[in-house]
């Protein structure tokens, strides 16, 4: 993990401020800081200040005395709790966006110190704090309640949640370390003691991925395992020096946690390949001291720190960052989780494989498309709609990934296709097929909101399958096409109901998927098509392009000539249009979106074809305008059958149910008149269509027309229009015309109308029943009218009573007061003034009878006008209602500045109200330029920023900055003022820059203001007056800038200033001004300086003058050796004409050296042939390979020099390879010794040989001698070297040291070896096989066998052993290299070899793994293999088909041991039973300790409890009486479990007889405590058996057995010695009357829920305070000395006596007092007690042990 400072994001301050936590938003887009002033700051992701809120105290009269110990977000980001030492969690609704309003959503005040607060992942209703009473609660959102997760007596010292947010851990000051785990779905959650109490004070505690990290007091970070398991310590307090451990903070990953100290930060990281923490170097945190908090972008690519000066520091975090072809970032946070984030924009997505997997290869595609690999799981994702996938894979290099299709991956692999769904985590679906061209294949998913999934693809060349890819259809096939041609282009439908398909005929098929039909749409096609979002089909044929607007019609298609090719069909801005190429240009053909076919039939009224068209396109709005005008149409020319058609279409179901009778009524017209030409016509028909479409006039005009004047009134009371049908009938002089008012009066009353009912009483005059009517309907305000009009409120009371109510729920509370004030009650007019703000008559009535409620009435006076905006009035209504911080805020949004500074100024300004409103008075000063009070009310709101502001805007920088460096950071107030000076400086007020610029100490950004403006007198001034030591360097730069102006002697007045001379004389010599460059130079540079000017000054005049104005100054020979040093060589030559004779020669001399150095080498030479130096010309003729020059000059002028210029040469040529160019210069020197040495060195002994016998013969024998040794000597010979000399020693007979030459051969690389080297190392053996037999050649033989091995070659390595009879060693080379054909060769030639053949080959297999072809050689070795891979199940089958008992029963201990070591002991059951159960020893012991772990566990299910009895029952009769104790004991233990599960389920069943069942059930569990070694625990035993007991109704045995319960778990709780001796001592176990064990210990841990056990312990507490139950045990006599015993005992105490146990109950079987009643099962031979068994079997028709039918059992009278 690499930790970089990125950024400052609050600077320390000068003392103490400490930060107390900070939090992440689950989004990661806010950051949240609680600082030291209990404020909450607020930032964005990049670190930027974006708000802050102050919190609040629990109790607001004790003021701001508490700290923030907690923050934690919701994980909707949306809230924030914040923990605090008062005792208080508040949580805040911050909201989504910056803007938002913040409020207190909810409150959890708690009576101790609240020390740590979490909000666990997920958990959205829930927030989790620790209490200094060593208790963990949840606060519940909904409820707005706290409940106790778990207490502890020992304050906690730290919490956290899990990564997953599935449970809470948290450390004490006991040292222990809690856990709880949360409900589970299925009801199971557990808290557990994770660490033990210990001297160890944990100080800080996170949960990382699989491990607890505790950082204790000790300096020492603990990393425990889920079960509390130590798995590694980091001892830091081991250095004397370390500080204390303040911060402990996990990484988002799990993977990285950060240790944070003083001034440094300790990283611990997980490397999963070794599955332990490592620690990396220390983070160095300079002058940063205690890192007081610590918070993880959830992300995990940023980390928070704060420290204890309140700085805020932010870090980049990654384990690497890589670019990806400069478009995209990748920030691996963890192996397996990558930070992918887009240059361009910044987008970011998580990728993170949720297997934990680490990522080893990512790729992007089209910019959009991400494929990521890791050693097992394949990740899909669209960067675009941030959707990722990720599914199970296996990848081999050569799978290809196509993106076609928006929303899915087309993966090919290994000649399949897969197909991948963006954001789902699984296979769509899967096909085998070899055409995967992108015209060869469709794919469809959910397009046009269809729900279709499907593909189309390729069998073969001629068949196309259909498959479905919906979830649940299972890849059924929906349709499959053969076609007599091979198909070249196929495409599916948006909606996946059609197929386009063309063939290389170029011939056009549609398939309808649903009928399975195809039909030819074209004979000749070159492109096809469908339109984008829709049906719509575009092809070419020839010439013409071809439109199907509606593709269920294939034979309604549209032509249009085109003159090329269509190349795109685009759709957009409404329109379609089709591309197509004519050569010169690209011409666009528009298609009618609005079906120009549909028109056109309208026109036509073609109505099938229209009809058609519409019924071949969804229903859209555009379509559903087609329809409707259709559907006009059709009413208008009495198409009714297609009108209803239409109406349907549209959804319109109560006209299409219209047309439907109306259709059906026309077919009885018809029916009934057959020569009726046109039933429509009839007035029935058109009256009818005239009440549908809503013209009642017309079609009342038409009933009347005909003389249904009945037909007319019942239209329109069929309409409910009785007032229309009551004129209708008046206008017709119908007799009955009162008999209809009654009837339309009581269908209003009928039909809820009581307000038109109310009206026709009030019109007849029937006053009082008008207003109950109007009340009725809710109507009290007409009701309150028609009182107070007629004036009947004073003789009806209870009819205003029920008046004023009514306007009360109507909320006329004015209308409701004066009615109760009218029935003088006061106190419910006043309640009806105030809710309908009717203050002034509240306040008036309050005045006379209640004056205390007049302070209250007009503060909700205050707040009614300023909610309706009358500000000015609500000022005096908030005073006199003592509300002065309201009457502020008002008075300002009133712009009553008088009233608003004169309340301002009596208020407290620590409210953060009050200091809001002195905020906008201020502003509001500002603006009327009064300063001073500006600046008071400034500081009164504690806003001393905005009053600095202020003042810089009236350029009062004075005073400006005497308040900001009062108030302000240093820092920023340095910042601000050197902006403004920059500003002004911009602007060009130079001395308000000044002045700035010296307020802030920044003199050098003055300075360099008037460097700009080059007013160099300012500029000096203060350079002089702030900075005097830079005096000197401002001169010289001034002088530079001056020298450039040409200004020379201003330039020169700033160099001298400056004391830099040397300037001055290089500007004037610069600008050829010598004279005064050589006053300069003399009176401030000396002689020397004076000479060097001389020397400029002559050289610029030349000739003879420059000699005479040298020889004036004495300075001729001076110039002549500067000028010679300098490469003025033409005017030294010059002066040396005026010198003293022979000084040329030193000129020449060097100007030689000059021209070689320059590249001039024939110059050269001549220059030093006249210095009189021809040895350094040849010498540089050397250097150069410039030999014939090098040669002529030495013939020329140093003939004893020609002879070392061959030899040179010789070396070159040598050297260059040209031995015999080498040669014959040695010898044209007469130097053939120089040859020989030159051969020896370059180590070419051979050609020195040759030479030496072609021209120096006496040397030849010497040579050779020479060269052998040198071999002997050497251990660095190339290959060359040694095959040449082991050639030479074959061909001198010398085969051993041969041998030994080829051995010392070594390759340089594999190719070497294969291609040089073996044969070497061959030939090295067959000289030793035929010429050094025996005991050497076998030796030479294993050495190059061992060096074929090395190389690569095991078979060459068995071959040469073989070649030197070395058989066995043979076999082992052939069997390392697998050359298993060999070694079987080999076993035939040498048979005692094939035993050790066979076990090599074995050896082989089993570690290859290769059990299959194993098992035919060694069914053992099969079956490890097959085990240590984990197949279990292939293991025992093979195991059990060997027939080899041994084999079989090591392999099932070896599976048992495996599965009782992953914790699964009942799998072990379906093998016993399947393979039989063994009876060995170890097998005996192997079932003691499953069935008891079985049995123990508290989730044994009634499958396990029968297998397992079943199991023993076996056991039992395959031992016969050599059973094991143990064993017999668990037989019982698991009848009695097997039963109390059966009964406890048969009794929850009401029809399965619940009551008898019940009982057994609570007999079987108390009977299960008889058996001391039973698996469950005693606490968890006793509570079962109390409860089946309370179940069944047996208080007295429920009573004592949960009181037992309790004693049991507080003994757990307290293990007080005490304790454990007064639960042994209880008398229901005493031995003589109960056969139950005394209760002598109790376990360490409780296996029972807090919650039973608080449930438990409630329901004994109030039976023992109703004194209702006696606890005890029901007793029964012995029957052999008459002592009481517990009905259930089957031993007495005092006589010895025992009995059998009942199968049915657990019970004993005691004889009846009258003898006879144990009965014994028919079929398993198992006692009973016959009551018992005839209950049971009668009910059950089973026997309970052997699960045989059988019947009662009953006794005959003698």
């Amino acid at each position: 993990m690499q930790i970089r400072h990125q950024k400052t994001i609050v600077a320390a301050t000068e003392g103490i401020y400490k930060l107390s936590c900070a939090a992440w938003s689950p989004n990661g887009q806010k950051l949240a800081i609680a600082n030291a002033d209990r404020v909450v700051v607020l930032f964005d992701d990049t670190g930027e200040k974006k708000d802050k809120f102050s919190t609040k105290p629990a109790d607001t009269n004790t003021g701001k005395n508490y700290t923030i110990t907690g923050l934690a977000f919701s994980p909707d980001s949306t809230k924030l709790a914040v923990a605090q030492s008062d005792g208080s969690v508040f949580v805040y609704r911050l909201g989504t966006d910056w803007g938002e309003k913040k409020s207190i959503c909810n409150k959890f005040i708690q009576t101790t110190e609240i020390t740590g607060l979490v909000w666990p992942k997920d958990q959205h209703g829930i927030v989790a704090f620790s209490l200094a009473d060593g208790s963990v609660r949840l606060g519940n959102l909904k409820s707005n309640k706290a409940a106790t997760l778990y207490a502890t007596d020992s304050y906690v010292t730290a919490i956290a949640s899990s990564p997953d947010g599935n449970g809470i851990v948290s450390s004490h000051v006991d040292g222990s370390v809690q856990q709880f785990l949360f409900d589970d779905g299925r009801g199971n959650s557990m808290q557990s003691k994770l660490v033990a109490p210990n001297p160890k004070l944990p100080v800080r505690v996170e949960w990382a991925t699989s491990s607890i990290v505790v950082a204790d007091s000790d300096r020492t970070v603990t990393f425990y395992s889920l079960q509390g398991k130590v798995q590694q310590q980091f001892e830091f307090g081991r250095d004397a020096s370390e500080p204390e451990i303040c911060t402990l903070s996990c990484a988002p990953t799990g993977q990285c946690v950060l240790v944070g100290s003083i001034s440094k930060l300790r990283v611990l990281n997980y490397v999963t390949a070794k599955r332990q923490w490592t620690e990396l170097p220390a983070v160095p945190l300079d002058n940063f001291l205690t890192v007081t908090a610590a918070a993880w972008k959830p992300d995990g690519s940023k980390v928070v720190l704060g420290s204890v000066t309140g700085a805020v520091e932010m870090f980049d975090c990654c384990l690497k960052r890589l670019r990806y072809k400069g478009t995209f970032e990748f920030t691996y946070v963890s192996p397996s989780q990558v930070l992918v984030k887009r240059l361009a924009t910044g987008a970011r997505i998580l990728l993170k494989s949720s297997y934990g997997s680490e990522f080893t290869k990512i790729n992007i595609f089209q910019d959009q498309y991400l494929v990521a690999h890791t050693s097992n799981t394949l990740c899909l994702g669209d960067l675009v709609a941030c959707k990722l996938s990720e599914i199970q894979w296996q990848s081999s290099g050569t799978d290809r990934f196509h993106f076609a299709y928006p929303g899915l991956c087309m993966v090919f692999k290994a000649g399949e296709l897969l197909l991948v769904e963006y954001g789902v985590n699984d296979i769509l679906g899967s096909c085998r097929t070899e055409h995967m061209s992108p015209h060869l294949l469709s794919v469809r998913v959910n397009e046009r909101n269809s729900h279709a999934r499907a593909i189309a693809y390729l069998i073969d060349t001629q068949t196309i399958q259909l498959m479905d890819l919906t979830p649940g259809a299972q890849n059924s096939i929906l349709a499959v096409v053969h076609h007599d041609a091979r198909i070249d282009w196929l495409e599916l439908a948006g909606k996946a109901n059609k197929l386009l398909y063309r063939d290389v005929r170029k011939q056009l098929h549609l398939l309808d998927v649903a009928t399975g039909e195809s039909i030819t749409l074209l004979p000749f096609c070159t492109y096809v098509q469908w339109v984008p979002n829709s049906d719509v089909v575009v092809a070419q044929s020839r010439n013409s392009l071809c439109v199907w607007y509606g593709i269920d019609s294939p034979e309604q298609m549209t032509s249009h000539p085109i003159k090329g090719d269509v190349i795109d069909i685009v759709r957009e801005n409404g329109a379609t249009s089709v591309i197509v190429d004519e050569g010169i240009a690209n011409v666009t053909y528009t298609l009618d979106e609005a079906l120009i076919e549909f028109g056109t039939a309208m026109d036509d009224l073609d109505w099938g074809r229209a009809l058609a068209l519409l019924e071949s396109l969804e229903i859209t709005s555009e379509t559903e305008v087609m329809w409707q005008t259709l559907s006009t149409v059709a009413l208008e020319h009495r198409k009714l059958p297609l009108a209803e058609r239409c109406f349907a279409a549209v959804g319109n179901v109560a006209k299409a149910l219209c047309m439907r009778r109306l259709n059906a009524t026309i077919a009885q017209l018809r029916e009934s008149n057959p020569a009726m030409e046109d039933p429509t016509t009839n007035y029935s028909i058109q009256a009818r269509i005239a009440v549908m479409e809503g013209d009642f006039k017309l079609a009342e005009r038409i009933y009347l027309e005909n003389g249904r004047i009945q037909d007319a009134m019942a239209m329109y009371q069929d309409l409910h229009k009785w007032d229309a049908s009551i004129k209708v009938a008046e206008l017709a002089h119908v007799p009955d015309v009162e008999h209809l008012r009654q009837q339309y009066f009581d269908w209003l009353l009928e039909s809820g109308q009581e307000e038109r009912a109310a009206e026709l009483r009030e019109e007849e005059g029937n006053w009082l029943g008008a207003t109950q009517l109007y009340l009725k309907a809710r109507m009290p305000s007409r009701a309150a009218q028609l009182l107070r009009q007629r004036n009947l409120m004073a003789a009806n009371p209870e009819l205003v009573e029920r008046t004023a109510t009514a306007l009360a729920k109507a909320e006329l509370w004015e209308k409701a007061g004066e009615l109760f004030l009218a029935l003088g009650q006061r106190d419910r007019a006043l309640e009806a003034y105030e809710r309908g703000h009717c203050f002034k008559p509240a306040i008036d009535l309050c005045r006379t009878y209640d004056p205390s409620r007049v302070v209250q009435l007009e503060e909700k006076w205050g707040d009614h006008l300023v909610h309706t905006r009358q500000l000015d009035s609500a000022i005096n209504h908030y005073i006199e209602g003592n509300q002065n911080l309201k009457a502020l805020e008002t008075a300002i949004a009133a712009k009553s500045w008088t009233k608003a500074t004169s309340v301002a100024d009596s208020m407290d300004p620590t409210d953060p109200a009050v200091r809001r409103a002195c905020r906008d008075l201020a502003h509001h000063f500002q603006s009327a330029v009064d300063h001073v009070r500006a600046e008071r009310y400034f500081l009164k709101a504690n806003q001393p920023l905005d009053a600095v502001q202020m003042y810089n805007s009236a350029r009062m920088w004075d005073k400006a900055h005497r308040l900001a460096a009062s108030v302000m950071v240093a820092e920023d107030v340095y910042h601000l003022f050197t902006q403004l000076a920059h500003d002004s400086e911009v602007a060009g007020d130079v001395r308000d820059a000044e002045k700035l610029y010296v307020l802030v100490g920044e003199p050098d950004l003055a300075i360099n203001m008037y460097k700009n403006l080059k007013d160099y007198d300012k500029m000096i001034e203060l350079v002089g007056t702030y900075h005097k030591d830079l005096l000197g360097e401002t001169h010289i730069f001034l002088g530079k800038s001056l020298e450039t102006s040409q200004n020379w002697r201003q330039a020169e007045h700033h160099y001298l200033a400056a004391g830099d001379w040397k300037s001055a004389v290089n500007m004037y010599c610069t600008c050829h001004q010598y004279e005064d460059a050589h006053r300069v130079a003399k009176q401030h540079g000396g002689a020397y300086a004076a000479k060097q000017v001389a020397y400029l000054w002559a050289r610029s005049m030349g000739g003879e003058a420059g000699a005479k104005l040298l020889i004036k100054q004495g300075l001729l020979d001076y110039a002549i050796d500067f000028a010679a040093e300098n490469a003025a060589f033409d005017f030294a030559f010059e002066l040396c004409k005026f010198a003293a004779k022979g000084k040329d020669v030193d000129v020449y001399l060097k100007q030689a050296m000059f021209l070689e150095d320059d590249g001039k080498f024939l110059e050269a030479e001549a220059a030093f042939v006249k210095a009189g130096k021809p040895k350094e010309a040849i010498l540089m003729h050397i250097h150069n390979e410039d030999w014939d020059s090098a040669l002529r000059v030495a013939e020329a002028s140093d003939p004893a020099a020609a002879a070392d210029v061959l030899c040179g040469r010789a070396k070159v040529q040598f050297g260059k390879g040209d031995f015999a160019a080498a040669e014959a210069l040695c010898m044209q020197a007469q130097r053939p010794d120089a040859a020989l040495a030159m051969y020896k060195d370059a180590g070419k002994w051979a050609e020195a040989l040759r030479f030496a016998k072609e021209y120096v013969p006496a040397r030849a024998s010497a040579l050779a001698a020479e060269y052998d040794a040198h071999l002997r000597d050497r251990s660095d010979a190339t290959r060359d070297e040694l095959v040449s000399s082991a050639r030479m020693l074959e061909q001198q007979g010398d085969a051993a040291r041969a041998i030994d030459v080829y051995l010392k051969i070594t390759p340089t690389s594999p190719e070497d070896a294969a291609t040089n080297c073996i044969p070497c190392w061959a030939r090295a053996a067959e000289l030793a096989v035929k010429f050094t037999p025996g005991a050497k050649a076998q030796t030479v033989a294993r050495a190059v066998a061992t060096k074929l091995a090395d190389a690569g070659r095991p078979d060459g390595a068995g071959d040469v052993l073989a070649l030197a009879e070395l058989y066995k060693d043979a076999c082992d080379a052939y069997a390392r290299g697998g050359c298993w054909e060999k070694c079987k060769q080999l076993g035939r030639v040498q048979p005692a070899l094939q035993p050790q053949i066979d076990a090599l080959y074995v050896a082989h297999l089993k570690k290859s793994g290769a059990a299959d072809a194993l098992v035919a050689l060694d069914v053992d070795a099969a079956c490890q293999v097959m085990a240590q891979r984990g197949d279990w199940d292939q293991c025992l089958a093979a195991a059990a088909a060997s027939r080899d008992a041994t084999v079989m029963q090591r392999h099932l201990l070896l599976f048992a041991s495996a599965m009782m070591a992953a914790g699964s002991p009942e799998k072990i059951l379906a093998p016993l039973v399947k393979y039989g159960a063994p009876t060995t020893p170890a097998c005996l012991d192997m079932y003691s300790t499953m069935f008891a772990r079985i049995l123990g566990a508290p989730d044994a299910t009634m499958d396990q409890l029968v297998t397992a009895r079943d199991l023993l029952k076996k056991l039992a009769a395959a031992l016969a009486g050599s059973m094991p104790a143990d064993l017999k004991a668990l037989l019982i233990i698991s009848h009695l479990q097997y039963m109390h599960a059966y009964c406890s389920a048969r009794a929850s069943n009401a029809s399965s007889g619940g009551a008898p069942m019940a009982e057994y059930a609570a007999k079987h569990a108390a009977a299960l405590l008889r058996y001391a070694d039973r698996p469950t625990p005693i606490d968890r035993a006793l509570y079962v058996a109390g409860t089946a007991a309370r179940t069944a109704g047996i208080d007295r045995l429920a009573f004592m057995l949960l009181n037992r319960y309790l004693d049991v778990a507080d003994v757990i709780d307290d293990p007080d010695a005490d304790a454990v001796a007064a639960l042994a001592a209880a008398p229901e176990f005493d031995p003589a009357v109960c056969d139950m064990p005394r209760l002598t210990a109790a376990p360490r841990t409780h296996s029972v829920s807090e919650s039973d056990r608080e449930a438990v312990r409630d329901w004994v507490l109030q039976a023992s305070l109703e004194k209702r139950i006696v606890g005890g045990l029901e007793m029964r006599p012995c029957g052999s000395c008459g002592v009481k015993l517990w009905e259930g005992a089957t031993r007495c105490g005092a006589c010895k006596a025992s009995w059998k146990v009942c199968i049915v109950t657990g019970y004993a079987v005691a004889a009846a007092p009258g003898g006879g009643n144990a009965h014994a099962c028919p079929g398993c031979k198992m006692p009973a007690n016959k009551d018992d068994w005839n209950r049971f079997v009668v009910q059950e028709k089973k026997c309970p042990w052997c699960i045989t039918t059988q019947g009662p059992a009953y006794s005959l009278k003698a």
